[in-house]
């Protein structure tokens, strides 16, 4: 019979050459929070107490998976963001505790915004994934209508799976924004993906994307898991154009933004003077660039 803290001796053994210890901890406490259906209080405070083999078993199996490289929240399925579940997969990036500060910041900003008596507040989220930005902002202003746009089908599959999860209703529409073209039929009214109306004829109060911005130069530091494991395109932009989709984005907004209506972004930290240089260019103004909790340049607010 193993204990708790045998299964946190196994883990930082085998996957030392992955991870560093911190992480090793971290992804520990998320499967055995998972498997064993224990909190993480008690994981922490009764290291000497059993696991039950099936547990175990399962551990196991998944430990195997993780010495791959293969993120635990791909092998778990789902994971936690802003405080709701999300179904996640090979097809969505994995959300991250940077891009909750982001959320954070448009529904502070949203509360500001002056909308037409009787309006509700209409968000775009470009580039949703698992629907973690836009599913979340939902739950948070149950008024709003929220539209959240993809490429991938798969993607979208899933983030309609997450707004059933958690409860909301949110528009998905399957498009690519670097060639936004007229919407035409449901891509599936089982999967609750509805293409409900042409967004290039809507107006927006807030526009959000979390875009791709790696470049090959990033990709040469990222971990394996990343890299090896998350779909390439939700990461991965040109050398020579990093901001390939900042650019249409913020094209689209000049043309879909309500007066003083807002832009957000999450970006590259490399790349913060640039892409303020690039949205003052198109005519936005009061563009805030903001850091995240690492302390790097990671997000940034524009003004229509």
């Amino acid at each position: 019979m193993k204990t708790i803290k045998d299964v946190f001796l196994n883990f930082q053994q085998e996957l030392n050459d992955l991870y560093d210890n911190r992480e090793i901890e971290a992804i520990t406490l998320l499967v055995l929070e998972e498997i064993t259906d224990m909190s993480r209080a008690k994981i922490k405070a009764f290291p000497d107490d059993d696991v039950n083999g099936e547990a175990v078993e399962k551990i196991t199996g998944i430990l195997a998976e993780l010495k791959t490289g293969k993120p635990v929240q791909y092998i778990l399925g789902s994971t936690e963001f802003y405080g709701f579940n999300f179904l996640v997969n090979p097809a969505t990036l994995i959300p991250r505790p940077e891009t909750e500060e982001l959320v954070e910041w448009i529904l502070a900003e949203s509360k500001k915004l002056k909308v037409e008596s009787g309006k509700s507040v209409n968000i775009l989220d470009i580039g949703t994934g698992s629907g973690c930005i836009a599913i979340s902002l939902k739950k948070h202003l149950p008024e709003a209508v929220v539209t959240a746009i993809d490429i991938s089908a798969d993607a979208l599959h899933t983030a309609s799976q997450n707004a059933v999860i958690n409860d909301v209703k949110v528009d998905f529409v399957q498009d690519d924004i670097l060639r936004v073209r007229k919407s035409e039929s449901p891509i599936s009214q089982e999967d609750s993906i509805t293409l409900s109306f042409d967004i290039q004829y809507s107006l927006f109060d807030i526009i959000v994307s979390n875009p791709p911005y790696v470049t090959k130069t990033d990709k040469l530091r990222m971990h394996r898991n990343v890299t090896d494991f998350e779909p390439h395109s939700a990461l991965f932009v040109p050398e020579n154009d990093p901001l390939i989709f900042y650019k249409a984005i913020a094209d689209f907004a000049v043309a879909h933004l309500t007066e003083n209506g807002l832009l957000f972004f999450e970006i590259n930290e490399n790349l913060g003077k640039e892409t303020i240089e690039l949205l003052s260019d198109k005519g936005f103004t009061d563009i805030e660039l903001r850091k995240d909790m690492s302390g790097r340049d990671r997000m940034i607010k524009a003004n229509r």
